[in-house]
Order: C-alpha cells, then structure tokens, then sequence
C-alpha cells in the first residue's frame, strides 16, 4: 500500500479538537496516529488498532517532517528500526509536539537504533519497545489505554471510562489471538512487557562515594554469570543487580555506557531491560546524562544516591577479595 494517509471508522481530518490538538472520532472517541515505514508493520498496526474500536491514520515516518503542525491522535504509534538524519529529526520533532498535544508515544526500534532513538526521546515520556513482535505492540497499546483511563478521569464521562475498559479488554483479546497464531520463534524478545517511560535528564551529580576497585566488580559479575552454566538461567532473570554492578565498574573505569550497552549488560531481552531501567531512573538509582560531544547521544549513570548505597554495601560486608555476591 503506498505511503498515504487512510483511515479506519471514518475521515479522521474532518475532527480534530479533542485533547488541545490531538485528534478524535466519533465512534470511541480515541484515536492512533501510525507511523511507519516498513508497510507490514504498519498495516498490523493499523489493522489491530481498527479492531480495538479506535480511529486510525496511517502513513509513512517522513510524514511527521512533511505534515507541518497536523494534529496526532490521542495515542501515536511509531515504527524506527534504523534511523538516518531524516528519522532523527522526525523523532526530535514528535518528541517535542507529543506533550504539547496530550498525545501518548509507543516507539518501536531496534538494538542497533536504541541509543540513537533513546537519546531523541528527551521530553514525550514513550514507551519503547525493542523488536517487539505484534503482540507485544498490541499489549502496549492497551496498557496505553488504560493509563489514559486513569490519567483523564476528570476529563472522561461514566461512557467514556467505560469505553476505554472495553477497549483495553478487546486488545488483550486481539494480543492473545496474535499470540496464538503466530509461529514459535517469531519476531519480539519473548517478553509481553514493554518499557516502562524512562525519566529525563538529572542535575550534574555532586561528589561520588567510594566503590571498589572497577577490576573487582568486574570479577564479581563474572562470577555471577557463571550460575547460568549450572543452574537454570532463567532463576536468575532479575537483572537490577547486575546493572548495577556494571554502573559501578565503569564508573571506576572512566567509562561512559549507553543504553543498549547496559541492556547487554542485563543479559535479559532489550525491552525486559529496558523497563528495569525505567524502574531504576523512577527509584532515584539510575539518571540519564546526555554526551557533552553529541547532544543526539545519552547515556546511563549511577546517582549520587545509589554510589552512597553500594559504597556502604560494599564497605560493610568487607570485601576485600572477590566473592559471589
């Protein structure tokens, strides 16, 4: 299909006035903006966000460049698996008109466009997703639906509310039905649960606590990994430990890491990384810094409070020789 915009339920150009801009239908009163280049991902969106009852457009990623100030829908959908000049700045610009709109953001990339796209995502709060299968699309999108439900419920009717309910019962339908046809092996990271949104940038950090030597933790999570080769693997899947150590050792290192180098460094699938590190940036552990070089690139650093915490952890049990911690 070519890279124009149509709709699903009706003309969605012919109303938009809800939410300060974004767009809206008659039928639920929702509606999804997708943007897409690759033309399967883009009609799978389309068709499982038609199928939930919400109104769609959808069109290529360059229409976000092209399409001047056009309203989004309520929820906006976008597909970058790899990113060049022209993405980076469509990213930029949706990154900074999504919460003037109202309008909530699923990305979708790939471990090799994470860091550029993270960095890109600075104001929007997305939730972002890492080669994720349809289903996984899907599930982000009701839970989408249902923080909205929560979010504007002075602003939504008892029909409204309730609406929302339906719709986020029918995309946990449509994700089950997805689930179930498609073929073992296939697309997404096995993990139904995207990113949770990552926090902004944090104030300069102040001075640091002392933590062990870096060659020392790097010897402790060898170690860990090591229980993987004994023990089934997946009873170790928590992986805010180990982040955590791998902070701390290139913070002795010198080094800064990226977000895709910590979700390496996770050893869980990118997208299941990806909303631990969220929980670590909302839990005060972790902030996200931009390259002082290149204002495109972010990065991941312990805070102040999580240096003090392992510097004491660390100080009181004593370590002096690597142990299994």
């Amino acid at each position: 299909m070519d890279d124009t915009d149509f709709t699903l339920g009706g003309p969605v150009t012919d109303d938009f006035a809800y939410g300060g801009g974004s767009a809206s239908g008659q039928g639920s009163g929702l509606s999804v903006s997708i943007f897409a280049d690759r033309a399967h991902v883009r009609a799978g969106m389309r068709e499982d966000a038609g199928a939930a009852g919400l109104r769609v457009t959808a069109t290529s990623l360059a229409e976000l460049l092209e399409q001047g100030e056009r309203p989004l829908g309520d929820v906006v959908l976008l597909d970058c698996p790899q990113v060049d000049g022209a993405a980076l700045a469509a990213l930029s610009r949706l990154d900074m008109r999504a919460p003037q709109l109202g309008a909530r953001l699923i990305v979708s990339t790939s471990v090799e466009a994470l860091d550029d796209v993270f960095a890109c995502m600075d104001h929007s709060n997305p939730l972002l997703l890492v080669d994720p299968s349809r289903a996984e699309r899907v599930v982000a999108l009701g839970r989408v639906l249902a923080t909205m439900s929560q979010g504007r419920v002075r602003e939504l009717s008892d029909d409204d509310r309730l609406m929302i309910l339906r719709l986020t019962e029918q995309v946990g339908e449509i994700a089950g039905r997805i689930d179930r046809l498609a073929p073992s092996g296939g697309g997404g990271d096995g993990a139904l649960e995207p990113a949770i949104p990552l926090a902004r940038e944090a104030p300069p950090r102040c001075a640091a606590a002392q933590l062990p030597d870096a060659r020392l933790v790097r010897k402790i999570l060898r170690q860990r990994q090591l229980r993987a080769r004994f023990i089934e693997g997946d009873l170790f899947a928590d992986p805010a430990w180990d982040m955590l150590l791998d902070l701390a050792a290139a913070q002795g290192e010198g080094k800064q890491v990226s977000v895709t180098s910590l979700c390496i460094a996770a050893a869980v699938p990118p997208t299941t990384a990806l909303r631990w590190i969220g929980q670590m940036v909302d839990g005060g552990l972790f902030r996200r810094v931009l390259d002082d070089n290149d204002r495109r690139r972010a990065f991941i650093e312990l805070t102040d409070k999580a240096v003090e915490g392992l510097g004491r952890y660390f100080g009181e049990i004593g370590l002096a020789a690597p142990a299994p911690v």
